[in-house]
């Protein structure tokens, strides 16, 4: 469905921000920014880590396309802002994006909705630091390989595999590191597989896709500075599974309340075929070559109208 420009008025494309993914970010933005204004959208850039609130609001935004990653843009910090300032905005709610950008309670959530997802132990600073021994004794008895990550980061930033007890302790400093929370989690042995979710009350899923690393794990530099991971569109799976993986997707998204987009990761076990529900992005990468406007692409969906789309999706919810 096409969206008429004019009627878009001046459009904000936020993107940068002061997290450590702010690299990243711009990444996505500048896609974006370039994107809508190649098309003769009214578009602007605007830089929370750079430029005020008070900026934002004498801006006058009729509309904004967030593209921040991280705390401050995928948290629900900016979209509540939007939200009191009454304009519409690209993606899901405040209540949605606290809830997926933070990996326990995302966790948490799915447990109790009795959809699968791999055993994990929670970790704060003061319990770290006071029941260290008890913590490292739980962790352990989840079975190697573990993965130890940040609660409320994206991108990969701060995760580490243990793959012996004696790796443990730094990885969860070097999680810790980075706020204070995170968690422990049960490593897997599984593809990689990626959805991407379009809607608002009646959300579609795309055709799956599968990240091959090039490291141990799909980490910070595999994604963004190494370039050795292999992205395989559509993933190489039977008719069967492509509509388990969709399915899943969508009711992921729809139990997390989500709305607009996200990007719905899984893991496929090898041998057994089991689906485990890794986490969702709420704000996934969004240059013309990310793998949530790929998968569009490759759904009949291309990037232009991808955008319309989700500009029109936020227009109507």
């Amino acid at each position: 469905m096409s969206v008429d420009v004019k009627a878009l008025g001046k459009v904000g494309v936020l993107f940068g921000g002061r997290s450590s993914e702010r690299e990243v970010s711009i990444m996505s933005g500048t896609g974006v920014l370039k994107a809508l204004q190649s098309r003769g959208v009214d578009a602007h850039a605007f830089d929370p880590g750079a430029q005020t609130l008070a900026e934002l609001e004498a801006a006058r935004f009729d509309r904004a396309f967030i593209a921040l990653h991280g705390r401050g843009g995928e948290d629900g910090t900016i979209q509540g802002l939007f939200e009191m300032l009454d304009i519409p905005f690209v993606g899901c709610d405040t209540a949605a994006s606290a809830l997926c950008m933070d990996k326990i309670f995302t966790k948490r959530t799915l447990a109790q909705a009795g959809l699968p997802t791999p055993r994990w132990v929670e970790i704060d600073r003061r319990s770290w630091h006071e029941e260290r021994e008890g913590i490292e004794r739980r962790c352990l008895e989840l079975g190697l390989p573990i993965f130890v990550k940040p609660a409320r980061l994206g991108s990969s930033v701060g995760i580490s595999k243990v793959k012996t007890p004696g790796q443990l302790a730094a990885a969860v400093e070097s999680a810790l590191s980075h706020g204070r929370r995170a968690l422990a989690e049960k490593g897997i042995d599984a593809r990689e597989i990626e959805v991407a979710v379009l809607g608002n009350g009646h959300p579609r899923a795309s055709v799956p896709g599968e990240v091959v690393p090039g490291h141990e794990f799909y980490d910070y530099e595999d994604k963004y500075l190494d370039s050795t991971s292999e992205i395989l569109a559509p993933a190489p799976l039977d008719e069967n599974l492509t509509r388990r993986v969709q399915a899943l997707g969508v009711e992921v998204f729809r139990m997390l309340g989500c709305g607009g987009m996200a990007r719905v990761d899984l893991f496929l076990e090898r041998g057994g075929g089991g689906l485990w529900v890794n986490e969702v992005n709420t704000i996934p990468g969004f240059t013309s070559i990310s793998l949530f406007p790929r998968l569009w692409g490759i759904s009949g969906l291309d990037y232009p109208s991808l955008l319309d789309e989700l500009v029109r999706l936020a227009r109507t919810r």
